[in-house]
């Protein structure tokens, strides 16, 4: 599956890079380095995921909306079904 990472400045959301996950459905780093302080959002191509798989999606795109306020690592899971999500932020 395809993850977006944007940065949330003015108008306009900034990519900050996309990765595929791997088969466990992970990402390692996304991003070009250290994430400052601010907003971001994570963009999740569930729909076309699921098309591949032969399976009919309710969801085509998540998106999650987070603050980054310390330097930190941050883990956010994306549980997903074909008809519903969940996420949150690990540790």
């Amino acid at each position: 599956m395809t993850v977006t990472l944007w940065r949330l400045d003015g108008t306009q959301p900034v990519s900050q890079g996309s990765r595929e996950t791997d088969a466990d459905g992970r990402i390692g780093e996304l991003g070009d380095g250290r994430l400052t302080a601010g907003s971001y959002r994570l963009s999740f191509e569930v729909g076309a995921y699921y098309k591949k798989k032969a399976l009919t999606p309710f969801l085509d795109r998540v998106t999650v909306d987070f603050t980054i306020q310390a330097d930190r690592r941050y883990h956010i899971p994306l549980l997903m079904s074909p008809y519903s999500c969940s996420s949150y932020r690990g540790s």
